[in-house]
């Protein structure tokens, strides 16, 4: 009878992942249709109402006083409205991924992106050197666009991504995705062996590193000890290949500013190794540079601080 019962709740299960599956697609090829800058705007003002509602919200202001113990109560609000605002208008402008990236090289007030010139040489030496890279980013204004910069100029990228549990959704993220961001690496048990050969094919591989990682090295974040993955560094410790942070920063009039950080230098060990975990702390204090400066762009909410 348990057995049974077993099979009818997974038959039910894979049913319900169906329709909403399909009920996702359909919303998202809906969206396609309408423009671009009218969607993130109707996105970001629906979750400034929405979102504060959310349990997710409590976890944001907890973590936001944490980390800002000096800011008043209104200063809070409004960075966590600002948050809400941001992750509204990334979900609206997720349908629209390959039409943001809109770089004029004649006239840069023109398009969406914006690009100082010392980011364009930094690209064209990774564009050019033949080396493999390990480049960290964080969820930062529209962390997707990072990705569809490197497609867009044919720079050899490997993308390692979260797989959404429903398969049809999973699909249709696969076959887009993969048009506009290059290879695409699931985060599963065949992750580092993927990201591996593609760093040995000399490709440019993209991490998101500003995630609680329970089976991280210990790093300082905001002043609080938490734990990251070390992926990154072990990989650059087995490559020696050279690592970059990029951040995506949002402007007014739908505009965003796309950044590459120089080379990143490593923490050593005695024996002249990468040291792990002093190289994952060089990188979170980056990602926590980046946050201080544009805080309402930052997804303050999951649990980065866990005790």
């Amino acid at each position: 009878m348990k057995r049974l019962f077993r099979r009818m709740r997974r038959r039910i299960k894979r049913a319900g992942d169906a329709v909403v599956g399909a009920l996702a697609i359909g919303v998202l090829k809906t969206v396609r249709l309408v423009d671009p800058d009218k969607m993130s705007d109707f996105g970001g003002s629906m979750m400034r109402r929405i979102g504060p509602l959310l349990p997710e919200s409590r976890i944001g202001r907890a973590n936001l006083v944490a980390a800002f113990p000096e800011k008043s109560e209104a200063d809070i609000d409004a960075i966590l409205r600002g948050c809400w605002d941001n992750l509204g208008r990334m979900g609206a402008e997720f349908a629209h991924l390959d039409r943001l990236w809109s770089y004029d090289r004649e006239d840069p007030t023109r398009g969406r992106i914006e690009l100082a010139q010392p980011d364009i040489e930094r690209f064209h030496k990774l564009l050019d050197d033949g080396k493999p890279a390990l480049i960290f980013a964080a969820h930062l204004a529209n962390w997707e666009l990072p990705a569809i910069c490197a497609t867009t100029y044919n720079l050899d990228s490997a993308v390692l991504y979260r797989r959404p549990n429903i398969a049809r959704i999973d699909q249709w993220l696969t076959e887009t995705r993969t048009a506009h961001m290059g290879e695409l690496i699931s985060t599963d048990l065949d992750a580092p062996m993927e990201i591996a050969q593609a760093l040995e094919r000399g490709a440019h591989v993209g991490i998101l590193v500003d995630q609680y990682y329970s089976r991280g090295v210990p790093v300082t974040f905001f002043g609080r000890q938490t734990l990251a993955n070390p992926l990154l560094a072990r990989l650059a410790r087995h490559f020696d290949c050279p690592i970059h942070g990029t951040r995506i920063v949002r402007l007014e009039n739908h505009r965003f500013r796309a950044e590459l950080t120089e080379e990143i230098t490593p923490a050593r060990d005695a024996s002249g190794k990468i040291d792990i975990a002093g190289t994952m702390q060089i990188i979170t204090f980056v990602v926590e540079q980046w946050v201080r400066q544009c805080p309402e762009q930052w997804l303050w909410l999951h649990r980065r601080w866990r005790t």
